[in-house]
């Protein structure tokens, strides 16, 4: 037995889309793969959580221990993206206010979840120990350092850091020059 399920397995699973060469941990936690795109050329390390709305696109990797709750709202992360271990993304959260309760033991009535869309545009990469909010799009090329904490939209092909999220210098566009016609048509 290998630490990632066999192909057999995953569809077994019972995603809404699955493409090929898609490498999930064991390890992993995934609920409510019906709701759950996954894309091809794909890893998922262990002790990851997939939970809620979720589309995954084409060479993705999402590193260990790393929690995405994509509530109703949903999660997209865009092609050639990836996340470091220990990240979180949110696209539904308890509200803080004080004006409610919350946890998922409560009652529904008294508590209000806060829910918006989380994009992780084409090329962005999350470094380790970061964390993003509901509601936030993270730009073309983005680059979150770590341990930054994204509560705002980014802008193209800049390099975040911190808990404010301030972007400290441009990222090169290099990459933007390599033929990715074989890995595209490996995709289909």
């Amino acid at each position: 037995m290998t630490s990632f399920y066999s192909e057999e397995e995953l569809r077994e699973i019972g995603f809404a889309r699955l493409g090929h060469d898609v490498r999930i941990s064991r390890k992993a936690s995934i609920y409510g793969a019906s709701s759950i795109a996954i894309g091809s050329h794909v890893r998922i390390d262990d002790f990851c959580v997939l939970s809620g709305n979720i589309t995954i696109g084409n060479y993705v990797h999402i590193a260990v221990m790393t929690a995405l709750f994509g509530g109703t709202a949903g999660i997209t992360f865009e092609d050639y993206t990836a996340i470091s271990s220990r990240c979180a993304v949110y696209a539904a959260s308890d509200d803080y206010s004080g004006e409610y309760m919350t946890n998922p033991t409560v009652p529904s009535e008294y508590t209000h979840v806060l829910e918006a869309p989380v994009l992780i545009k084409k090329h962005a990469i999350i470094g380790t120990g970061s964390t993003v909010m509901q509601g936030v799009t993270l730009a073309e090329g983005t680059a979150l350092g770590a341990m930054t904490f994204a509560t705002k939209d980014t802008k193209p092909w800049g390099i975040y850091m911190g808990f404010q999220c301030v972007r400290v210098k441009d990222r090169s566009k290099k990459l933007l020059d390599i033929d990715l016609s074989e890995l595209e048509r490996d995709v289909n």
